[in-house]
């Protein structure tokens, strides 16, 4: 009877535990893109560079921060808010694609965004088919 009663006050000691830690939970910032793939479509080789902005939205309740944003080659460039986006409001992370030097054809490159939100890390995607005219 003994052993019963131990075994029960602390099943009830560890769900009390639980319990407390998310209702205390930190604050934490979050990342929601609208969207995390863009396709520039057919474009011409004598016009190599195209642009494209990502925006997402802190829907945390901590200031967001992008730490770092990696292309996966060096002909994308990632630009993105370096200043804290706080909770429900907006920033953009403006991607480039330069094809100079390229052969023409279908790519598709990925940009790495670092943050200090819930997810860490989120991978946005770009595609095109870059054409001899």
């Amino acid at each position: 009877m003994k052993k019963i009663l131990f075994v029960a006050a602390m099943l009830v000691c560890c769900l009390a535990t639980a319990m407390a830690q998310q209702a205390g939970d930190k604050k934490q910032a979050e990342i929601k893109f609208d969207k995390t793939t863009h396709n520039f479509g057919k474009f011409a080789a004598s016009s190599p560079k195209v642009s494209c902005v990502f925006t997402y939205t802190n829907v945390g309740n901590a200031p967001l921060i992008i730490n770092q944003a990696v292309a996966s080659c060096g002909c994308t460039v990632p630009q993105y808010t370096k200043t804290p986006v706080q909770p429900g409001q907006k920033g953009q992370v403006k991607v480039t694609f330069n094809g100079a030097g390229f052969f023409p054809g279908h790519f598709k490159k990925s940009i790495t965004i670092r943050t200090n939100g819930k997810a860490e890390m989120t991978r946005l995607y770009i595609e095109g088919d870059m054409t001899d005219e």
